[in-house]
């Protein structure tokens, strides 16, 4: 208890967490997990105050990735139950656009599959960035994959405000999940990302088989990024993936998950995102007083809960939110 009741006070005085305090969160008896979240909702409040963000998104292309990733159900190297598509039109991205208003999303993410988007794609993707930026009231983010930075300048010049780019797991894990590409890959694309001047936005997956190292490994390396948002998933496992029948989590080790990334990551949105409702279970609407931000209106091939829930939830929680493109009145720690 002594070192729990020592968290909120060492990350709001400035000090980083050493990697050692991670796995000293993880272990925490269950019995002290409501502990653990009181400390880190100190933290979140000490930041954001009572504000909460919803972001949507819109699966722009879907399916016939030639990627392996172990979890996911749009890889073409595994027999998986979803209909695959090339790239939407535009009038379906802005209709996507709308969708997002309507559920009062402040940040609204176009995703395609592929190790990344094509030059065509991306001229396309920009070309109805620019028409939403005119026509709707929401921040435009883009999941594309490996893009480089003339891409990555495009896409800001037409408007898009920040950019997803997963880890998904940290450095020495993640050849257990991916063979095709490399986290050096992606942690090269995160850094181009910050070079061009756009928002970032980077998470993980959690219940793929990952040891309580790995997940400290990949809060501390989000925490040497500085990224602006981490999505953190947990597993839903999908029929046909080699993670298919993967059980690996409890809704205490996701509290404890959630409460470690906002405490070694104080100044970034830590936002819950596919899998929240499934993992986190009775303990779902607790972890919002941890987390701040949220992935509504569905995820990529599963469908999420529905958007009203989580407006009563945040009416619960007493908290305001941000959208119609505004920004966190943020406080942030000088950590």
């Amino acid at each position: 208890m002594e070192f729990i009741k020592s968290l909120a006070e060492r990350v709001l005085n400035g000090e980083k967490l050493s990697k050692e305090d991670g796995l000293k969160i993880l272990s925490i008896d269950d019995q002290y997990v409501m502990d653990l979240v009181e400390e880190a909702a100190k933290v979140r409040e000490a930041v954001f105050k009572n504000q909460m963000e919803f972001c949507s998104l819109i699966n722009a292309k879907n399916g016939a990735c030639t990627e392996d990733c172990s979890f996911c159900a749009q890889s073409a190297h595994f027999k998986t139950p979803i209909n695959a598509y090339s790239l939407v039109s535009k009038d379906q991205m802005l209709e996507g656009a709308e969708k997002a208003v309507m559920i009062n999303a402040n940040r609204y993410c176009i995703v395609v599959s592929g190790r990344r988007a094509s030059k065509e794609e991306v001229q396309k993707i920009a070309e109805a960035v620019k028409e939403i930026n005119k026509t709707y009231p929401v921040k435009v983010c883009c999941s594309l994959g490996t893009v480089d930075e003339e891409d990555l300048r495009l896409l800001k010049e037409a408007g898009v405000d920040r950019i997803n780019h997963n880890l998904e797991a940290s450095e020495n894990f993640f050849k257990n999940i991916v063979t095709t590409h490399t986290w050096k890959e992606r942690y090269e694309t995160i850094k181009k990302v910050q070079k061009v001047g756009l928002s970032t936005c980077s998470g993980g997956i959690f219940g793929m088989g990952e040891s309580d190292e790995d997940i400290v490994d990949l809060a501390m390396t989000y925490r040497d990024l500085n990224v602006d948002s981490i999505p953190l998933n947990f597993l839903m496992p999908i029929p046909g993936t080699p993670l298919g029948n993967a059980h690996n989590l409890t809704p205490l080790k996701c509290l404890k998950i959630v409460a470690l990334f906002r405490l070694f990551n104080p100044n970034a949105e830590i936002r819950l995102c596919g899998g929240r409702e499934a993992n986190l279970k009775e303990y779902h609407d607790i972890a919002f007083e941890v987390a701040n931000c949220l992935m509504a209106g569905g995820y990529l091939t599963r469908a999420g809960r529905e958007p009203g829930k989580d407006e009563e939830m945040a009416r619960r929680l007493g908290r305001y939110l941000v959208k119609n493109r505004e920004s966190f009145n943020k406080n942030p720690l000088n950590a």
